[in-house]
This record gives C-alpha cells, sequence and structure tokens, in this order.
C-alpha cells in the first residue's frame, strides 16, 4: 500500500484592499452620540439595542476607540452639567428628592450605554489603561454633580441638619437620607468620608459635649447614664438605618468619649448618687448601666474597681475596728459573710461575674480580715455555735451552704495555724459534751479543710471522732466485764482520748465524791489491765454529770452539771451551810473555775439551785453558800451551764498565742532545712522569700522569727554562714 503524500495549508490574505469610508466614524458616532442623548431623555424605547452594539463594536474594531471614549465622556459630561443646574435650583426638602431622582435616572442610562458599549469595556479599555464605562459614569457623576461648588456644601449641611432633627426627637425620611448615604458610599470611599462622615462625626462631637456638659448639670449619676445609653443605642440604630456599617465604631467612639470618658470620674464620685451610693442601696440596673457604659472606653472598668475596693476596705477595716461589732463574734462573722453575700450578688448581677472584680473583692476581703487579729477565734466561734445550735433541723444542702461560706472565710486568714488552734478546742467541747447537731455536718467540714490545706492539717481533727468511736467500744467492754460490781454506784462513761490528738489541757487537780472515786478507780483497773504500756490522766475540768436532787415539797429534778459543778453540789448533802473557803478546801478546784462554777450555781436567774449571801452577781472569798429548797423549774431536766466567756480573756489569749507561736517553729525550721537541702547554698532574703511561699498556705512566718530559726539552725550544725559573704548560707550534709 502506497503511502499518501503530505499536504501543506496555507491562508492567504485578500489580495485586494478593503477601503473603509473616510466619514464611517463620524457618521456612526452620529448614530450612537443620538442614542446616548435619548436614553438620558427617557426616550430608549425606540432604539435598537443590537445595531447600536453591532455600531460600538465595528468603531472599535476599525481602531476608532479612542473617538468613541472620547465622545462618551464629553455627551455624558454636558448632561450631567444640565442635571446639576436642575439639581441646585429645586429648593428645601425637594433639593434631596431631586439629587435621588436623577442619581437612579443616571444609573439606570448607565446600565443602558454601559450594554452598548460593552465590547469597548473589555477590549480597548483594558489594553489603553482607561476607566471602564460604569465607573467613568459614577467619577463624571461625582465630579459635575457632588462636587459641584452650589451642591457640595448644600448637600453636607443638608445632610447634617437632618442628623441633628432627628435627634431632636423629629421624623425624618429614613428611606431618603438611606439612598442618598449609599449614593456617596457608591462614589467611592473617599467621597463617603470627606463629603460626609468627617464632619458628621465633627458635629457629632460638639453636640454631645455641650449635652454631656447639660446632663451633668441636672441630673444624678442614674439618670445620666440612662440618658447617655439611650444616646448610644440611638447612634448605633441610626447607622444600621442609613448610614455605612463601618461608621458604627467611629460615631460610638465619640459618644462613648463625649458622654463618658470625659465624665466617669465625677460620675463615679458623684454626691449622693455616685458609685458607692450604688453599692450601698443594691442599685443592681443602675450598675450594670454604669459597667456596660465603663467598659467601651479604655480605663473604665479600672476606676469602678479602684473606688469599689477602695469602699468594701473602708467598710470592712470600720467593721473589723469597731469595739461595740467585736463584743458578739457570732454576730461579726454573720456580718462579714452578709458584706461578701451582697457584693458576690453585685458582681454576679451587675458585673457580668467579672474575674477582676471578683479578684478584687477576695483581696479587699483578705486585707481587713487580717486586721483584726481575733478573726480566726471569731471564725471559729461561729462554726461553733453553728454545729452546736445553729443549724438544727437545716436542710442538707443549707447546711453545705454554711460551711462553704465558711470555708470562703478561712481562705482569706493567713494565720489558719490559729484558727486550727480554735476549732479544735471548740470541737473538743462538742465532742465531749455531745452538743454537735450533726456528725456528718462535722465530718463535712474537716473534709473541706483537708481539701484545702491537706491531710496534716486534719490528722488530729479525725484522730478526735476516732478516739470518740473507740471510747464508746470501751464502755461497751466495760460494762460487760465489770456489770456486777456496779449495780449499786453512779454510771460511769468516760472518753478516753489520744494525748497528741486533743488540744493539751494543763491537768488541774479536782478532788471527786467518794463515789465517783470508786467507779473511776475500777475504770482505771480494767483499763489498764486490757492495755499495756498506756497511762490515764483524769481531765476533770471537761467531764459533765447528771444529778438527782430533791427540794421542797419533794419536788425532784435532774440536774446536768459539770464535774466542778457535781462537785460542789455533793458537798450539801453532808452540810446545810458551806463558805467560799470550806468549799475551795474540799474540793480543790482553780479559784478563776471554782468562782464560775459557783456563780453560775448561785447567780443565775432561774438556775440557782444554791443560794449565796451577801447576794451579789460576783463571787467573794467571804461568801456562804447554803442549798436552795425552793427552787423550782417546769422541767424536770434543768441544765445548769458554767459562766464562761464565749471569747477568750487576755491571759488566755496570750496562752493561745504563745502556743502557736512555739508550733510554727518546728515548721519554720522545717521548711528551711527542705529549701536548704535542695539548694545547698542560698543567701539570707531568697531563704526568707521560699520560706514564706512554702508556709503562706498556713501561716505568714515573720522575717524575725526566720532568723532566729536559722541562728538555731547555725547552733545546731545543720547550716553554716559561708566565711566571706556573711548573708550566704550552706546546707551541712
Amino acid at each position: 500500500m502506497s503511502s499518501q503524500k503530505k499536504r501543506n495549508f496555507q491562508i492567504e490574505a485578500f489580495k485586494h484592499r478593503v477601503v473603509v469610508d473616510p466619514k464611517y466614524a463620524d457618521k456612526t458616532w452620529k448614530i450612537l452620540e443620538h442614542a446616548i442623548h435619548e436614553i438620558y431623555n427617557h426616550n430608549a424605547s425606540g432604539l435598537s439595542f443590537e445595531e447600536l452594539y453591532r455600531n460600538a463594536y465595528n468603531m472599535v474594531l476599525h481602531k476608532f476607540g479612542e473617538k468613541l471614549y472620547s465622545g462618551l465622556v464629553s455627551t455624558m459630561t454636558q448632561h450631567l452639567k444640565a442635571i446639576a443646574l436642575s439639581v441646585d435650583a429645586s429648593q428645601g426638602p425637594l433639593f434631596l428628592e431631586e439629587l435621588n431622582r436623577k442619581w437612579m435616572e443616571h444609573n439606570k442610562a448607565l446600565q443602558m450605554i454601559r450594554d452598548i458599549l460593552m465590547y469597548m469595556d473589555r477590549t480597548f479599555i483594558p489594553s489603553t489603561h482607561k476607566t471602564p464605562v460604569h465607573e467613568l459614569g459614577l467619577n463624571l457623576w461625582r465630579d459635575n454633580i457632588i462636587h459641584s461648588p452650589n451642591i457640595q456644601t448644600r448637600l453636607k449641611d443638608t445632610l447634617l441638619e437632618i442628623v441633628q432633627k432627628e435627634r431632636g426627637g423629629e421624623v425624618i425620611n429614613k428611606g431618603l437620607m438611606r439612598n442618598i448615604v449609599k449614593m456617596l458610599m457608591d462614589l467611592g470611599p473617599a467621597v463617603y468620608q470627606n463629603d460626609f462622615e468627617k464632619p458628621f462625626l465633627d458635629v457629632s462631637a460638639n453636640f454631645y459635649r455641650g449635652e454631656s456638659q447639660q446632663f451633668i448639670e441636672c441630673c444624678d449619676c442614674g439618670d445620666y447614664l440612662k440618658k447617655a445609653e439611650k444616646r448610644l443605642n440611638e447612634e448605633i440604630e441610626r447607622v444600621s438605618h442609613y448610614l455605612d456599617a463601618k461608621s458604627e465604631v467611629k460615631i460610638t467612639n465619640v459618644v462613648e468619649k463625649e458622654m463618658i470618658e470625659s465624665q466617669m470620674t465625677r460620675l463615679v464620685h458623684m454626691e449622693n448618687s455616685g458609685l458607692v451610693n450604688m453599692i450601698v442601696d443594691d442599685k443592681y440596673d443602675d450598675l450594670s448601666r454604669m459597667y456596660n457604659l465603663f467598659r467601651r472606653v479604655p480605663t473604665g472598668l479600672m476606676l469602678i474597681r479602684d473606688v469599689m475596693t477602695s469602699h468594701i476596705r473602708e467598710t470592712g477595716k470600720q467593721l473589723v475596728t469597731d469595739p461595740e461589732k467585736l463584743k458578739d463574734p457570732v454576730d461579726f462573722v454573720q456580718r462579714l459573710l452578709d458584706e461578701k453575700d451582697k457584693h458576690d450578688k453585685i458582681i454576679n448581677l451587675a458585673f457580668n461575674n467579672d474575674k477582676t472584680f471578683q479578684n478584687a473583692l477576695n483581696s479587699s476581703f483578705e486585707y481587713f480580715i487580717n486586721l483584726n487579729p481575733r478573726s480566726p477565734e471569731f471564725i471559729s466561734l461561729f462554726v461553733d455555735d453553728k454545729l452546736r445550735k445553729g443549724l438544727k433541723g437545716v436542710s442538707e444542702e443549707d447546711v453545705e451552704i454554711v460551711l462553704d461560706k465558711v470555708m470562703m472565710l478561712f481562705r482569706y486568714l493567713q494565720e489558719k495555724d490559729v484558727f486550727e488552734k480554735y476549732y479544735k478546742q471548740h470541737l473538743a467541747k462538742r465532742l465531749l459534751s455531745g452538743k454537735s447537731v450533726s456528725e456528718d455536718a462535722e465530718r463535712s467540714l474537716i473534709l473541706k479543710l483537708k481539701t484545702e490545706c491537706g491531710y496534716q492539717f486534719t490528722s488530729k481533727l479525725e484522730g478526735m471522732f476516732t478516739d470518740m468511736k473507740t471510747s464508746q467500744d470501751t464502755m461497751q467492754g466495760f460494762y460487760e466485764a465489770m456489770g456486777p460490781a456496779l449495780t449499786d454506784g453512779p454510771t460511769l462513761t468516760v472518753h478516753v482520748l489520744t494525748t497528741g490528738s486533743w488540744p493539751t489541757q494543763s491537768t488541774t487537780t479536782c478532788n471527786l465524791p467518794p463515789e465517783i472515786l470508786t467507779v473511776c478507780d475500777k475504770f482505771r483497773t480494767y483499763y489498764l489491765g486490757t492495755h499495756n504500756g498506756r497511762r490515764l490522766t483524769w481531765q476533770t475540768n471537761m467531764g459533765s454529770a447528771d444529778i438527782k436532787a430533791t427540794f421542797a415539797r419533794g419536788q425532784k429534778h435532774e440536774l446536768n452539771v459539770s464535774t466542778y459543778q457535781m462537785c460542789v453540789l455533793m458537798l450539801f448533802n453532808n452540810a446545810d451551810r458551806l463558805n467560799y473557803k470550806e468549799i475551795e478546801q474540799a474540793v480543790e478546784i482553780p479559784a478563776v473555775e471554782l468562782k464560775r462554777c459557783l456563780q453560775s450555781l448561785a447567780c443565775a436567774k432561774g438556775k440557782n439551785v444554791l443560794r449565796k449571801e451577801p447576794m451579789s452577781k460576783d463571787i467573794g472569798e467571804d461568801d456562804e453558800f447554803y442549798f436552795n429548797e425552793k427552787f423550782s423549774s417546769k422541767f424536770y431536766k434543768v441544765k445548769i451551764g458554767t459562766v464562761v466567756a464565749q471569747k477568750e480573756s487576755e491571759p488566755e489569749k496570750q496562752e493561745t498565742r504563745q502556743r502557736v507561736e512555739e508550733d510554727r517553729k518546728p515548721q519554720i525550721e522545717a521548711a528551711i532545712v527542705r529549701i536548704m537541702k535542695a539548694r545547698r547554698v542560698l543567701d539570707h532574703n531568697n531563704i526568707v522569700a521560699e520560706v514564706t511561699k512554702q508556709l503562706q498556705s498556713r501561716f505568714l512566718p515573720n522575717p524575725v522569727v526566720i532568723k532566729k530559726r536559722i541562728e538555731s539552725l547555725i547552733e545546731r550544725e545543720f547550716l553554716e554562714r559561708d566565711r566571706e559573704d556573711r548573708k550566704l548560707y550552706r546546707y551541712l550534709a
């Protein structure tokens, strides 16, 4: 099969030249120019757009694009100049309406012209870097209409006047305003900004500056804030109705600066209605309004926070230093809790639960609670009151709420170890007297303390509960073993307490009645027989007793008394009258305790099972006492409490403080050794800082005490001073 020969095809130009009519361009342009005139004169319905498009296409194709473009510019300019005269001639409110109408017509005409000249738009204009038809139409409108000397100023003034009318409460044509402003925006950002936005912002600043001055003179703080909020919302609404969305930030900044920032210091400190008054009167709506407005300006919230902090600290300082308010510890702590609840509610409802405000509140409470050195004791007394009687019949949820509030105050304490000392004393009394409302509540609080401060903080407290349970089992074993030998004597209940777990008590001697002494000896024999290597010491000052007594006319009562009171009362089985000296000699109770004891037996109204001569509230060493046969009570069981100060006396306070300081020494030393073991070499200031950091969860150590403990450790050769730098310490392994 023979292969076909390849053929090359070639296209050649026409042999003859195409000759264009020399007047072709002028004739064609005349047709197009006439069409543009007709479009502007609203006679476009009779035009053939297909034919016009072909004419424009041919002109560009035959290299007459420049003539077409320049002709378009001059024709449009001619029409726009005529429109400018028409707009300028319109009077009053018709001015904007005429401008808007002509703008709509121009846009419509521009759309038709662009359709006719589409080919020029796509080919000639990009190649010659000229302005596209639509953009050209906008630029010509801007230059011939908007920037014409007569219209430019008039337009700006008219727009600003309408805005001012709206601010004054008049109803305006928002649709017309929206169209005019959109026209300015369509003409380019620079036109909108220079011809309207900048003057609008300047006028607004002057307006709000004057108005804020007027309001501040005649309104209180709450009313001023309402007016400022209303103006701010109006401006935001105005932007949404007919201004550029980007103007919102700018105009709100103007309102914020003139109505809030410039007046905020005066507003906050305004007499009878400022921030402090709002806080005192719980004006949540006004406070919320202030917070939301002030957060819009740079230092607004900082100002509110500083003034609030200053007020809380001052109020708290008055509370913790007022001698009248310190008389009742339970009331004192309740006032603290009420104050905290009040400000928590304000921060929650008005300040959007702002963490910075919460932190400021916490630091303020920590500041003033620690101004009162007795705060740890008072908080423990408050807990004692609640767990003895205050929470009786209260639901578990409410108990938890109270305990959580107590824990909140506890966190503010710098001397948590002092609280622990008092809490241990109060817990011991509750457990031994069986006066605790709920063991669950007791354990719940200990668990919270454990979570907050660690196992070491609560190990002894938990040991106290263990002792109470063990004691129950011990007593059960005692009565089972000694049952027959105890039938005649009094019933004995003993709590065996581990020395390290319970508050240390100075052992005081007391002569127990023979009947009691016999049973006590039997218990001692039983206990030491079942437990090797133990030693028992009777803590008579911590015990209680139930005594059956017979009064005149055979009236019988059961008296619930302390062990000391029992010892005194039993003396009157064998004597009618006894003086103070005789009682003191017989029972050998310490003088302070004996006087309290006699005071409660002879001076307490309705509980005086003894009488004394002479009658007085205080006990004297020459007083005489006799059995009150006429004693009566509507209850069979009568509790006679010991007259005891709810708060510690000054000597007791000093003793507790001394014990706390002693307990702190080994903790400080242990912290120093831990730090030095890890660091090996450290200077004095850094040791103090590290020790403080480690121990601040329990107490704030005194730098002087830290220095003394360092000296003690140097003496015992745990540390040594550097020979060259005396402020540098080295750890000795």
